[in-house]
């Protein structure tokens, strides 16, 4: 009896074998497309992984290469720095093995070409205390490294600038510019950092820094406590410093792109998701078309569990395929990514690291396991479809499963749509919108489960209409009394389709609402920048802004100055600028309400990033840790900044220089009289600034502006733009595959069509209006669940990710193109296949042989 067993099982797992491999030899595009799908979400995931933990290893590397191998530093909040005095009260603490003072600027080198510079981080060190705390920052030469005049530069920076050691360079920094010698190279700063490094007293001496620090670096004795000491320091330190650890650089450096990344990570799921939707299409059409081979193989005695079984091996074999495909794409879009856009992926984050790429076995088997799971999620329900019918009905019925005379259940798709409805109006999960794509993917699930009441909703009208097409009325006819059947060949194109919508809508908005907000704030004719590098800490003197402001054929003029702010040692600076607030310089594109301001109070504006991150509200009372004072000001408002993600402070020009005494701008915002030339203001305006910093200035027009602008944020979508572009292929090549296999399924309906007299053309009338009306349906089911989810992702991801707002703008057109394209694929694909089923005998087609 036993061995009878094992023989039985022997037989059923060759018969088995035997349909796999022949249905993969009938149906290989099916195989394949399906394969495909898991391996271009595989791949994007993978390949936005290895990006991301590339760049982040790159950007970690650099900022401990700056930091060099201090346990904790003390770091000024702003680029003035603080007051020297406090290096020696901190040295004098218990607990500590050495301290360092330094000097940290933005600085430029200038290159071997005229004109050519190169940004670098120029720190001023105490050489002899650094070679205890810092000793990764200090140079190797022969020269005297005590000498005002030698600078070291790392690799990167020579290689950059051109240079070699011993020749003379021009450093600028802070305003100021003094001809080095490269006494050396800094050979333990490894990578792409760009650091250059020269006695402190040079550094104070030569930018203006006389008196100020801006950081302190700190090693801790052997045995101290962190904990202890930090909080030792934190009560000698005065306004305008901060205690600063390893762990909380490690969290500042990651929360710099944490939320871009995440999205990224999310929108690749979200295609691997799809992808899962067209394994489910292709393996019910496969399921469907064997039903009758099912049915018999279950009459000879094979049992639920082997064909259970046969089915989900077919996808693991898929996923398995589309996983290995898609691992070895993303290593090669990783690579790709990296030399094209950046560790960045475009995103502006980690400019100027050059990361390596590196395998992760991790991620691989991760993202590989990802890719088989979907493929067996997507093949489940077919398989237990496939399982739990009934032989003897499934040797004679080929028909679709739900009764043309009942309509297919609407309460599990509404249920999930509820779910997904609900789940957009929950809060960020520690800072992140994870329940926003929750509530994606659930709405996406809805939507598609709700193909069947939807299919036959939508074809009612037709059915009722009186159609005097026999091949139209056939076709509607078919499609109403087959709604799964329907269902299965909507799944991925509405699947495909509303992610790709809900993307585009979201990032035309995006753009849209950025078009707008630069026309707000760009209301003058000329825009004067200097460069950080020439600015920080000078920039346009009072006596260059009233030059300026005198010239003829100037109607009016506004200054501004940019400097970042630490608020946390976790968390990136925001931006404190100082502007005018009232007249033609000084709008503001105000969002809500606007509190009178109390008298005696300085008013600041917040962005509205920086409103959400620190919990601002207008009528807050909030403190201003700049140039060695604690003002309390009165946060007046909250204003719309698309350009600052880490939040920005706009204060009252005049308010800022009383409270630091800095009247130096390094903005100017120019508007021309009427009647005057553009030209001639710009070189009158070029004619009136001091040499040094006409050298590192540039006017440019508010279109140019605009346009870099635009050119900017086109390249940080570029990953997005990717994502539609394959959502898009994905979703056409679905339309086909499914379509045409439902076709092919179809031939001896066709035959006995062909019997009755029905012609051939117009039986493939018949395909085209099926194909053109799954089209239609599925463009209808996409398009407007593409539009909800673009809503969760407007209004929900942005907000919870990236902290601003945006309106809602339709790229119209696309739609149109999308709705278009979608009926002609779809019935082009039908009309093929039809081609294809009906070249068979008629005869045979309806021949069985029972």
């Amino acid at each position: 009896m036993a061995d009878g067993t094992a023989a039985s099982g022997r037989a059923s797992g060759v018969v088995l074998r035997w349909m796999i491999a022949g249905e993969w030899r009938a149906y290989p595009a099916r195989v394949l497309l399906a394969a495909l799908a898991i391996a271009i979400g595989v791949a994007l995931g993978f390949a936005v992984h290895l990006i991301n933990t590339s760049a982040l290893t790159e950007f970690d590397r650099a900022i401990r290469t700056v930091n060099g191998d201090a346990d904790l530093q003390v770091h000024a909040a702003s680029e003035q720095g603080f007051d020297e005095r406090l290096y020696p009260r901190l040295a004098r603490l218990p607990s500590l093995a050495g301290a360092s003072p330094a000097v940290e600027l933005k600085a430029q080198v200038d290159g071997v070409q005229a004109g050519e510079r190169t940004p670098i981080t120029l720190v001023g060190l105490d050489l002899l205390r650094a070679a205890a705390v810092t000793p990764v920052l200090l140079g190797k030469g022969a020269a005297d490294p005590f000498d005002d005049k030698a600078l070291y530069l790392s690799p990167s920076a020579l290689t950059a600038s051109g240079r070699h050691v011993g020749d003379t360079i021009t450093v600028t920094a802070a305003g100021h510019a003094f001809p080095f010698v490269i006494a050396g190279d800094l050979p333990g700063v490894e990578g792409g950092q760009r650091i250059g490094v020269v006695d402190i007293a040079a550094a104070q001496w030569r930018f203006g820094q006389l008196g100020r620090l801006q950081r302190i670096d700190l090693k801790l004795a052997d045995g101290a406590d962190a904990a202890t000491v930090s909080a030792a320091i934190a009560a000698v330190l005065p306004t305008g410093a901060e205690i600063v650890s390893r762990q909380s650089e490690a969290r500042r450096s990651d929360s710099l792109s944490r939320a871009y990344r995440v999205n990224l990570d999310m929108l690749a799921l979200v295609a691997l998701l799809t992808g899962g939707f067209l394994v489910y299409s292709a393996q019910s059409l496969s399921v469907a078309r064997r039903r009758p081979q099912f049915a018999l193989l279950r009459v000879l005695g094979v049992n639920r569990r082997a064909l259970l079984t046969q089915i989900l091996v077919e996808a693991l074999v898929v996923g398995g395929l589309g996983a290995l495909g898609g691992l070895g794409l993303g290593l090669a879009l990783a690579a790709a990514a990296l030399k094209l856009l950046g560790g960045d992926l475009g995103g502006g984050y980690f400019r100027g690291a050059a990361p390596h790429l590196a395998f992760a076995p991790g991620a691989a088997a991760m993202f590989g396991t990802l890719g088989l799971l979907v493929a067996l999620a997507g093949s489940l329900l077919p398989a237990r479809a496939a399982a739990g019918a009934r032989p003897a009905v499934a040797l004679k019925n080929l028909g679709d499963a739900i009764d043309p005379a009942s309509w297919p259940k609407a309460w599990p798709a509404l249920a999930m749509l509820a779910a997904g409805a609900a789940a957009a109006f929950a809060p960020a999960v520690q800072g992140l919108p994870i329940l926003g794509y929750v509530s994606i993917a659930l709405l996406l699930a809805g939507g598609v489960a709700a193909m069947p009441w939807l299919a036959r909703a939508l074809l009612s009208p037709l059915r009722s209409a009186a159609i005097s097409s026999p091949p139209v009325r056939l076709a509607v006819t078919r499609l109403w009394g087959a709604p799964s059947q329907a269902a299965i060949a909507l799944c991925g194109i509405v699947a495909s389709t509303s992610l790709m919508i809900a993307m585009a809508v979201m990032v035309a908005s995006f753009r849209t609402s950025v078009e707008d907000w630069l026309v707000q704030i760009l209301p003058a004719d000329l825009y004067l920048t200097v460069d950080d590098a020439a600015a920080s800490g000078s920039g346009l003197d009072a006596a260059t802004q009233a030059r300026l402001a005198a010239l003829p054929d100037v109607q009016w003029i506004g200054f501004l100055k940019e400097t970042p702010l630490r608020l946390q040692p976790d968390r990136p600076p925001v931006s404190l600028i100082a502007r005018a607030v009232d007249g033609p310089a000084g709008h503001l594109p105000l969002l809500g309400r606007t509190p009178p301001v109390p008298a005696g109070q300085t008013p600041v504006w917040v962005s509205e990033p920086a409103a959400r991150l620190y919990g601002w509200r207008p009528g807050d009372r909030i403190v201003l840790p700049i140039a060695g004072a604690a003002p309390r000001v009165f946060v007046a408002g909250v204003w719309r900044d698309y350009a600052r993600q880490y939040g920005a402070i706009a204060i009252d020009g005049a308010a800022y220089t009383r409270l630091t005494g800095d009247a130096a701008r390094t903005n100017a915002s120019i508007a021309v009289a009427p009647g005057a030339d553009e030209s001639t203001v710009a070189r009158s305006v070029q004619a009136v600034l001091p040499p040094a910093i006409a050298a590192h200035a540039t006017l440019a027009k508010p279109r140019e502006i605009r346009a870099r602008a635009l050119a900017v944020f086109d390249r940080s979508f570029a990953i997005t733009y990717l994502l539609e572009a394959v959502a898009i292929v994905v979703g056409l090549a679905g339309v086909a595959a499914t379509i045409s296999a439902q076709t092919l399924a179809r031939t001896k309906e066709f035959g006995m069509l062909r019997h009755v007299g029905v012609r051939r053309g117009q039986v493939g009338a018949m395909l085209a209006t099926e194909g053109a009306l799954l089209g239609a349906v599925g463009g209808v089911a996409g398009i407007g669940l593409g539009l909800a989810m673009s809503q969760v992702l407007i209004h929900v991801v942005n907000p919870q990710s990236f902290h601003w707002t945006m309106e809602t703008r339709l790229p119209w057109p696309l739609l149109a193109v999308v709705a278009v394209v979608l009926v002609i694929a779809a019935a082009g694909a039908a009309l093929l296949a039809g081609r294809r089923a009906l070249s068979a005998d008629a005869v045979r087609a309806v021949r069985e042989d029972w």
